[in-house]
């Protein structure tokens, strides 16, 4: 009676987590930006063709032109392009421009990365 008892004992440690230990999220890959093509459009023009490039792009990278990430198209580690709609450049002024390679998810212990985004470079709407 007492080995099945250690037994059920054991078991119900292992089953509620104890014992385990998990993995914490290490840092991701941050992508830096080196240029824009083109760096710059005039106001109320319509939608245009944007390149970023720069280093570390993962394969699902994403620009985000003024804080909204934009549907992205890989090309290499150093190049990735997105339609920028007209309504984003309807206002002078200058906007910032990050590239984010999302993270990935852990396991059942943890692990996995964080997302990272590169620094800002500004983008000119005359």
């Amino acid at each position: 009676m007492k080995l099945f008892t250690i037994l059920l004992l054991c078991t119900l440690a292992v089953g509620c987590g104890y014992g385990t230990s998990t993995t914490p999220q290490q840092p991701g890959t941050t992508p830096a930006v080196t240029g824009l093509v083109p760096n710059n459009v005039i106001s109320g023009s319509a939608a245009f063709p944007f390149e970023v490039d720069g280093s570390s792009f993962a394969a699902n990278a994403v620009i985000n032109f003024n804080g909204v990430a934009q549907a992205t198209t890989f090309v290499s580690a150093g190049k990735i392009t997105a339609m920028i709609p007209a309504a984003s450049i309807m206002n002078s002024g200058t906007v910032p421009v990050t590239v984010t390679n999302p993270g990935k998810p852990g396991g059942p212990y943890g692990g996995g990365t964080a997302a990272a985004t590169s620094t800002p470079m500004n983008f000119t709407i005359n």
